[in-house]
């Protein structure tokens, strides 16, 4: 990584500084991550817990992942946004939103995930792999 990575909500009482490569980039089609962002799909980054700088009050709101973990999605409590994201499952990594970073640009997807769950009227990248739910998750 040339330069650290930053971030935050819509309003700026939430922000982050990500020092490392993210382990994976995707796009998650699961419900969960539809209803948690009013959308068709959550793109997300996995990053190592310990490269994350947040500075700011982040809350969160816990569901049980098809895996059996606890998924926390975390948001701003001022402003809403989705910043970030947990699994129990993997507590050495968090998922930052691709939408909470400054530059979205540099976003670059890996995998489409839960393509199961999408909406039939969903155009996805056809050079992405597919996955029906969640893959092997890449060595943390």
């Amino acid at each position: 990584m040339s330069k650290p990575v930053t971030g935050g909500c819509m309003c700026g009482a939430v922000r982050y500084e990500l020092s490392a490569d993210p382990f994976f980039s995707g796009n998650c089609y699961c419900r969960s991550c539809q209803k948690a962002g009013g959308g068709t799909m959550a793109s997300v980054m996995g990053v190592p817990k310990a490269a994350l700088k947040i500075t700011g009050e982040i809350r969160y709101f816990d569901v049980t992942a098809d895996s059996g973990n606890t998924a926390s999605r975390g948001f701003c409590p001022t402003c809403g946004s989705r910043v970030v994201s947990r699994n129990s499952g993997h507590p050495e990594m968090v998922a930052l939103t691709a939408g909470s970073l400054d530059d979205p640009g540099i976003f670059k997807p890996d995998a489409d995930i839960f393509v199961d769950k999408a909406p039939s009227w969903v155009h996805m990248d056809p050079d992405l792999p597919k996955f029906p739910g969640m893959p092997e998750m890449p060595n943390t």
